[in-house]
């Protein structure tokens, strides 16, 4: 004799697993991506003149843009190259306020 599962009772056996799945990519997954998707956007629209601050916590403003470096002006005679991919916020209007 040979037993069947019943098909009803195999959706319910895997139901909290799917739910699970479903849970992490809501709150974990996508909100990663859309952070990171941001990031990128805003790292490829830097342009010369914005004042930004890096990951480290140094304040410059750009005076220079290479595809993977940007230059920054951080005192009067002060420059520094840094990746690009470390500018992580750009201060133009909070520092005019």
């Amino acid at each position: 004799m040979i037993l069947q599962a019943d098909p009803g009772a195999m959706i319910g056996n895997f139901l909290p697993l799917i739910l699970i799945v479903v849970v992490m990519y809501l709150f974990f997954i996508r909100p990663t991506a859309k952070k990171q998707k941001a990031q990128s956007k805003f790292v490829n629209e830097l342009k010369k003149g914005d004042k930004v601050a890096t990951s480290s916590g140094i304040i410059g403003t750009i005076t220079k843009l290479d595809e993977k470096t940007a230059t920054l002006q951080i005192s009067q005679k002060g420059y520094v190259d840094v990746l690009r991919s470390t500018i992580s916020n750009e201060l133009t209007e909070e520092l005019n306020k």
